[in-house]
């Protein structure tokens, strides 16, 4: 029998390469979020049905399917439209998540539930590997309101039963990203004359996943009979931001200077290096390493953007 999947949030960039993917696995893809598709265009990105709506009870009350697998992408995923917007990034987040949850206890759904979180929830962090079990120090409304659905999934998982999988998901990249570092990079590189200049000192470092090994993730989780999953989604390679931004101005072609103007915007944190051993564990090895990521980013940005 043909399984079903629902993916909110489905316009966005995780959204759509999920549904893509199991599209292709012969999945009945659903999708709501906020976005104009004609049922061609929504097709062309794996949706067989696309509903423009927020994730709201009422209008998850109005689907006619029945679920196997729920991939919860809704939300906000800005932490600098969180500082400026804590009430709505609160409402985007943690009050969809609530009424998803409410969904699914009210409709006695017997779907897993996959949420891709953030190393948001972790905060400020010294320069070591980051492990799951760690303390979490969130330092903006969105690594807050992260932590907090990670506490109500745990909650629903323990007492409705529902079957959970959490991913702390690092850096996301890849084509049809048109937001943070690298797109604003981009657009910055192929503006500028002589130098480009960005926030911080350039040693901050991060963990970069790139899009392909973000929802082959998730599709391995899909597959899991545990009732409740919790694992850092990244490469588990640590990356100066100098370094990234070095690596993106060659594969552009542009000979600009990359200079810092050493600020660092609140909620950024200096540090993020993921400790993947439990992803290992699961047998699941990131593939597409970061010089070949971005090189397809950057093809992608030339064609499309």
């Amino acid at each position: 029998m043909q399984k079903t999947i629902l993916v909110t949030g489905g316009f966005g960039f995780l959204g759509r390469a999920v549904a893509q993917k199991f599209k292709k696995l012969g999945y009945r893809v659903v999708g709501i979020g906020h976005g104009q598709w004609s049922a061609e265009q929504a097709l062309y990105f794996g949706y067989d049905v696309w509903r423009e709506a927020s994730v709201s009870l009422s209008n998850l009350m109005s689907l006619d399917d029945k679920f196997n697998l729920v991939v919860h992408c809704a939300g906000n995923s800005s932490v600098g439209y969180s500082l400026t917007n804590p009430l709505q990034d609160f409402s985007l987040n943690v009050l969809a998540t609530a009424e998803l949850l409410e969904y699914l206890r009210i409709t006695e759904s017997e779907a897993m539930l996959i949420y891709p979180s953030s190393a948001g929830v972790y905060g400020i962090c010294e320069d070591v590997l980051i492990n799951e079990t760690d303390n979490l120090n969130p330092i903006s409304p969105y690594g807050y309101h992260k932590k907090i659905i990670e506490e109500m999934l745990d909650m629903h998982s323990k007492i409705y039963k529902t079957q959970v999988a959490i991913i702390r998901f690092f850096s996301i990249y890849g084509p049809y990203l048109k937001k943070q570092l690298l797109w604003d990079a981009s657009t910055k590189f192929l503006m500028a004359d002589k130098e480009a200049v960005f926030w911080g000192s350039g040693e901050e470092t991060r963990d970069w996943i790139y899009i392909d090994d973000a929802v082959e993730l998730i599709l391995k989780l899909s597959n899991s009979s545990t009732p409740f999953i919790l694992v850092n989604g990244a490469s588990g390679n640590r990356i100066t931001v100098r370094s990234v931004l070095e690596i993106l101005r060659d594969a552009l072609g542009v000979d600009i200077e990359i200079k810092f103007n050493g600020t660092v915007r609140s909620g950024d944190p200096s540090y993020y290096h993921a400790d993947i051993s439990k992803l290992r564990e699961m047998g699941m090895q990131p593939k597409v390493m970061l010089n070949k990521g971005i090189v397809r980013y950057v093809d992608w940005i030339k064609k499309h953007a």
